[in-house]
């Protein structure tokens, strides 16, 4: 009980702000992305993500279809001493047709290291900076990005922000059926996506599905491939990974969730190899929230929540990041709609710069669970400091300026003593039919 009362007090006292009342203009109209032609050959929307240990996968687009899924790296410009070969594939959606997109997973790499590289033998030479073996590290969030100007100035924020790793809780493109709208959208964010790896999961957004004519997160699914096969998952929707001293479980929203579903017996065994002594810090990412005080999408997260928070509170996860709701909002920890010093926090970050605007509107009063909220765009910067302590802030995009709005110190429920407390718990949790 001690250790518990500790927490609680550090996590109130950490929380700098409780209340905003800031009101962000309009959104910004979609941007307008014009002709550029390339050679055929031209690598495109190349981007970049974590595919396993010391591995990257580098994806990119072609229109020539005879270009090899080839790349070619090393540790110095133009100094190529690796080379990896991988695959191709491509898709049609009604009249529209892709180019090749190719994903070669390239290793092992060093941990900390740049990299430059050239995808299939031609174009220019793209870097990129692998994560550290070990903490401090630090990951950059925005969920819900779009194509729009307050989408680009979201985008030069996080650039400015020194980060080993984007994570990114769904609605990516803002295609909604119009499929050059993922080719905007991956040149939008290839100068980021190129240079440090993004690790998304889907959102509504991607879903696309025409009854009896197309099949949900095709072109998802096609574009922005995660290391699901690496963390022995059977679908894309829903994977794992392990960087530094962090083990990240990206759920799918929009996946069979139940107690009988692939994803559910996937994530009873995922948590089950989770070592905390060696990933000390439990993350989890999904796009529609389970705790939510914004009128928008009320109620949309119960149905998941009800199957999975049971297990993500027996394991110990220290933080759950979503998107969907486009503002933000912070939570203590909470575990069953009440505040619960071995829960997790939760925190909506829907707010990266989408077409549809803010959601404005809050219910009041303010549940007892929810320590901030604010209807702005932003994005957030986690920076795992140590096995102990993480700083979360989240940045208000202020009219073209990042100003940190609110910010929070986490202990992690390892040091709490909440883990050990639970592992008897999660024990019988995991081994139940």
């Amino acid at each position: 009980m001690e250790l518990k009362f500790v927490l609680t007090a550090f996590v109130f006292i950490s929380a700098t702000v409780t209340t905003a009342e800031y009101i962000r203009p309009q959104p910004r109209r979609t941007l307008e992305f014009p002709w550029d032609p390339k050679p055929s050959s031209h690598p495109q929307q190349v981007h970049i993500s974590l595919a396993g240990d010391s591995h990257m996968r580098v994806t990119w687009i072609t229109d020539d279809e005879s270009s090899p899924s080839v790349v070619e790296y090393g540790t110095s410009p133009g100094g190529y001493n690796c080379g990896a070969e991988g695959e191709s594939t491509s898709y049609r959606y009604l009249f529209y047709r892709s180019g090749k997109i190719h994903h070669t997973v390239i290793g092992p790499l060093e941990h900390d290291t740049v990299y430059f590289y050239r995808c299939g033998r031609q174009g220019p030479e793209f870097e990129f900076k692998t994560p550290p073996a070990q903490f401090p590290i630090t990951f950059a969030v925005a969920g819900d990005l779009g194509q729009t100007g307050w989408t680009k100035s979201t985008l030069d924020h996080i650039g400015q922000c020194k980060y080993d790793v984007h994570l990114l809780p769904g609605d990516l493109s803002y295609a909604d059926y119009m499929q050059h709208r993922w080719d905007t959208f991956g040149e939008l964010v290839q100068p980021l996506a190129s240079a440090r790896p993004w690790m998304v999961t889907q959102g509504n957004h991607e879903k696309e599905s025409i009854p009896l004519i197309m099949d949900a997160f095709q072109s998802y699914n096609a574009r922005w491939k995660m290391p699901f096969e690496e963390s022995g998952s059977n679908s894309n929707l829903y994977y794992s990974f392990d960087v530094a001293g962090a083990h990240l479980i990206m759920l799918g929203s929009y996946a069979d969730y139940d107690e009988y579903s692939d994803q559910y017996r996937w994530l009873k065994d995922d948590l089950s190899k989770v070592d905390r002594k060696k990933t000390p810090w439990l993350l989890v990412l999904l796009h529609v929230p389970w705790y939510n005080s914004n009128e928008a999408h009320q109620g949309e997260g119960d149905g998941m929540m009800a199957i999975m928070e049971p297990l993500l509170y027996a394991a110990s996860v220290d933080l759950v990041l979503a998107g969907h709701v486009h503002a933000y909002e912070r939570s203590i920890r909470v575990n069953n709609g009440k505040p619960d010093p071995c829960g997790a926090v939760y925190i909506t970050i829907g707010d990266g710069g989408n077409k549809e605007g803010l959601a404005r509107k809050y219910k009041n009063p303010q549940p007892d669970w929810s320590v901030f909220r604010e209807a702005s765009f932003g994005h957030g910067e986690l920076k795992i400091v140590n096995s102990t302590h993480a700083f979360w802030s989240w940045h208000r995009n202020d009219d073209d300026e990042p100003v940190r709005s609110d910010q929070l110190w986490i202990t992690s429920l390892v040091s709490s003593g909440c883990v050990a407390e639970k592992s008897r718990e999660l024990r019988k949790i995991l081994m139940s039919p």
